[in-house]
């Protein structure tokens, strides 16, 4: 009994069954079966990275497409600013040479 009851205190067991119990309750829920390997490494990989990636690369599609139309409007601005800035040194030219 002593024994048993020291093992269970030093790999914390109780702490372990509770969550195993936990567990074991929401997959009764579960109307799918549990993910289990294949026994082929390659194909176990795919099936578990594939949908990964595929879902990380339409979140960096979506981040591409607003950062271009962020780059578009800035540009825009850019361009807006370099014609004020065209209109001013005219000015300035125009008045310069009134001023003369």
């Amino acid at each position: 009994q002593e024994e048993i009851q020291e093992v269970k205190t030093e790999g914390n067991l109780e702490l372990l069954f509770n969550s195993l119990d936990k567990i074991v309750e929401e997959a009764k829920d579960q109307e799918e079966p549990a993910w289990r390997p294949s026994g082929i490494p390659e194909e176990d990989i795919q099936s578990s990275l594939i949908p990964y990636l595929l879902k990380h690369r339409a979140f960096l599609r979506k981040f591409l497409k607003e950062k271009e139309e962020e780059n578009r409007k800035i540009a825009g601005m850019v361009l807006a600013g370099r014609e004020r800035i065209a209109e001013l040194q005219e000015l300035i030219r125009a008045r310069r040479n009134s001023w003369q």
